[in-house]
């Protein structure tokens, strides 16, 4: 059976990012905007608990439901009329769960995000569902797959709509779970999705795009640095802004580019967790990046957030060597050395919170530290090691 498996990956050329599929994303440049703007409420100072939690469980929900699109995608697709029907209908019903993104979960909103969610989850069994149909003889094992498949969706869907007469009896928001079970069943069932391993080039482009899209995100928030008269002031908080952003996308950029094996054998899951807390972080720094100039915002909750949002960027970056050429696990100084440069960041950022034109600085200095990093293991072909 493996080597089925094997002599089908090796023979098959590498997918293409088709045009349907960067249309279907820009439906998510709506929605992270969406979910962006909760991490903009102020309330006594600093984001409300409540706006706070509803975008980690929205953006999560969103992030999953494009993940499943990936995979079927990578896995099934051809370009065909079923993907296109897939992409469009979840397109139309991601616009009402869009619109309900709200932090007050009045009963018509409830129903209005739910809903589509629990429709998406369908459409995605019934895709699967015919993909079954398809193989159930030729490939048992690629059946296996699919039956988890259906399993997880129909999982998922029940549980959003079970949520809907609970909330309307007790005013419990229980949809979430729906998304928590997926996370714990697609880990748990890693074994099975190992029988499939996913086209790691095709799907690697598309997280990319996400990331990219984030990034699109973050240059139009720095925007402001660039707003009112022109000064010595303005213009150095202009292009340290800039400098920020810059050196963030060249990071990632490099490791992407040049320090990412897109031939290895996997089935994704690894990848995507990755970069579900790549763009967590990349989403929180823009909206920090805002809170900087904002002086209603309370100075150590934003400096500590800023500072929070940089690190968890790391570390899931460089996470990131797990699937880089030449990889091997880091020397104990290497971590060291990475550990010492985020604790000094983040000491600095709290001692010079008080003075932006240092604090500033010294983000920069990260960014470009760690950015010459990675160029050196890129010169030196041999990842992140010592």
């Amino acid at each position: 059976m493996f080597e089925e498996i094997k002599e089908t990956l090796t023979s098959k050329e590498e997918k293409k990012v088709e045009y349907i599929e960067l249309i279907y994303d820009l439906i998510f440049v709506f929605l992270i905007g969406r979910n962006s703007s909760f991490i903009s409420m102020i309330e006594g100072g600093f984001i409300s608990s409540e706006a706070f939690l509803t975008y980690i469980v929205c953006t999560l929900v969103i992030i999953q439901i494009w993940n499943f699109t990936n995979f079927y995608i990578n896995r099934y697709g051809s370009n065909g009329i079923q993907e296109h029907l897939l992409i469009f209908v979840n397109m139309f019903l991601l616009y009402f769960m869009g619109d309900a993104t709200r932090t007050d979960w009045s009963s018509y909103y409830y129903y209005k995000y739910n809903i589509p969610w629990a429709l998406i989850l369908i459409n995605f069994l019934i895709c699967y569902w015919l993909k079954y149909r398809e193989f159930k003889d030729a490939k048992p094992w690629e059946s296996l797959h699919i039956i988890c498949n259906m399993i997880l969706f129909g999982a998922e869907a029940a549980i959003v709509l079970i949520s809907l007469p609970i909330f309307s009896k007790t005013g419990l928001i229980l949809s979430p779970l729906a998304m928590v079970f997926g996370i714990i069943f697609v880990l748990a069932t890693s074994k099975i999705n190992n029988l499939v391993p996913v086209d790691f080039g095709h799907l690697s482009e598309r997280a990319m795009l996400y990331v990219v899209f984030t990034f699109g995100e973050m240059i139009i928030a720095i925007s402001g640095y660039f707003e009112g008269r022109v000064t010595v002031q303005s213009m150095y908080f202009a292009l340290m802004g800039f400098l920020i952003v810059v050196g963030l996308f060249q990071s990632y950029e490099l490791c992407y580019d040049h320090l990412i094996d897109r031939g290895i054998i996997t089935n994704g899951i690894g990848y995507m967790m990755i970069h579900l807390f790549l763009i967590f972080a990349l989403s929180s720094i823009t909206v920090a990046l805002e809170f900087m100039r904002e002086e209603e915002v309370a100075l150590m909750p934003k400096t500590l957030f800023l500072t929070g949002s940089f690190v968890v960027y790391y570390i899931f970056l460089f996470l990131l060597g797990i699937y880089m050429k030449n990889r091997m696990k880091p020397s104990a100084r290497f971590i060291a050395k990475i550990v010492l440069i985020l604790v000094a960041f983040a000491v600095l950022m709290i001692l010079f919170r008080e003075n932006p034109y240092v604090n500033i600085a010294v983000t920069v200095a990260l960014i470009y530290g760690i950015l010459g990093i990675l160029i050196h293991a890129k010169n030196s072909s041999c990842g992140c090691h010592e």
